[in-house]
């Protein structure tokens, strides 16, 4: 079956006179990342990049418009597939390499899904059945051939190191558990919290390749004791603390008998 050829690939909202989120309308739950873009007074900050099946810079040229500095949360290809756009890119080391390789970790095209892991991530709460996009960003653009373009570090992070921007700064969490080196971004004078796939008010994913349910149960705990007032996740909804509680007691007590 064809799809539609997308009027525009990405659409954005603003959070606040400072805060836009920008997320693809046509790609899959599963896949549809939240790119967070916040201004701040000597460099803007971009989390995350979606998929790069479309210019993330090009569509969002009237955002990126001063010094931006593009942070991924972790390497999976939602994530960092706009990352080589940037000239400032970061992510924590565990995560630098498959950067750099371009190592993906899932496909486009659902032929690459077998039956059983279609199974698994349905139970997870994502049927892929439909396929992973509602559209195409042009004419003669196949999910099938899609691939990762891989791009290298200029910055590689680590737990306590900071992302000034000069008027705002955000400390380095390392929350691992949805991939090795998967990690937050931190604003004790807010409460915020850019979290990636760490937390997020969705189907948390902890059995794909490099997911370590012992060190995302570890993680929760962490969150569990950090003064957050909002998490702005690597997908779904933003939240407050107290649903941050009950997603994290939940994924405990759920994981509890996993171990």
């Amino acid at each position: 079956m064809s799809l539609p050829i997308a009027e525009r690939w990405f659409e954005r909202r603003a959070v606040d006179a400072d805060l836009t989120l920008i997320w693809e309308p046509h790609v899959h739950p599963l896949l549809r990342c939240n790119i967070w873009h916040l201004r701040g007074r000597d460099a803007d900050l971009v989390v995350d990049t979606g998929l790069g099946v479309a210019s993330l810079r090009d569509a969002a040229h009237d955002l990126f418009d001063k010094a931006l500095v593009a942070v991924a949360t972790h390497a999976h290809g939602d994530h960092v597939g706009g990352l080589h756009e940037f000239e400032h890119r970061l992510i924590h080391g565990y995560e630098a390499e498959a950067l750099t390789q371009g190592r993906d970790s899932y496909s486009l095209d659902l032929a690459d899904y077998s039956a059983d892991a279609r199974s698994s991530l349905a139970a997870a709460g994502y049927d892929i059945s439909d396929g992973l996009l509602t559209a195409v960003p042009h004419r003669g653009y196949s999910p099938a051939s899609h691939s990762l373009k891989g791009a290298e570090p200029t910055r590689v992070l680590a737990e306590g190191d900071v992302v000034d921007l000069g008027d705002r700064a955000f400390e380095v969490l390392h929350l691992p558990g949805h991939s090795p080196g998967s990690i937050g971004l931190w604003e004790p004078a807010t409460g915020t919290l850019f979290s990636g796939d760490a937390i997020y008010d969705g189907p948390l994913l902890d059995a794909i390749p490099g997911a370590d349910i012992a060190a995302y149960r570890a993680t929760m705990a962490r969150l569990l004791a950090l003064p957050v007032q909002v998490v702005h996740g690597g997908h779904d909804p933003s939240l407050g603390r107290e649903r941050l509680i009950e997603i994290a007691e939940s994924y405990l007590a759920r994981t509890a008998r996993r171990l």
